[in-house]
């Protein structure tokens, strides 16, 4: 193998010109860190969007019964069995057009995993104006 050349480093003679651009890129970033404050000033100067509260028409306060879903034939289905029930439930008792279940009931369904949920769970469930019901846990 020929023996390798060593690469030969050639000086700029133009150091003005290169103290320029680095001038130049200095004040470009300046501007950028100006621009992204004014952003972020802009961004908490805007209103927050406040959610109207929703009219309620009916909240009930049941305690369901989930132990249908230990019928399974499979350990592996209960919770999701338990969902299932928890909704039709709703269904049968609130007449709803749609039923939204609020991620905490959710959570307390799924708390001991997917075998073993639990045979009774106390839920607040609230209509609105547009018949929608919403399901949350019941205090207490």
């Amino acid at each position: 193998m020929p023996p390798k050349k060593k690469k030969e480093v050639k000086e700029t003679k133009d150091l003005p010109e290169v103290e320029e651009i680095e001038e130049v890129e200095k004040a470009e970033e300046m501007e950028e860190v100006e621009d992204a404050e004014d952003t972020v000033a802009e961004k908490a100067e805007a209103p927050v969007e406040e959610v109207p509260e929703e009219e309620i028409i009916d909240e009930r306060i049941y305690t369901v019964p989930l132990r249908r879903a230990y019928w399974t034939g499979s350990r592996l289905r209960r919770s999701n069995r338990a969902i299932r029930i928890l909704r039709k439930f709703v269904e049968r008792h609130m007449k709803p057009e749609e039923i939204v279940i609020q991620a905490e009931v959710n959570e307390k369904i799924w708390s001991r995993g997917i075998q073993k949920p639990p045979r009774r769970v106390r839920i607040r469930a609230t209509k609105n104006s547009d018949n929608l019901v919403r399901v949350y846990l019941a205090e207490g």
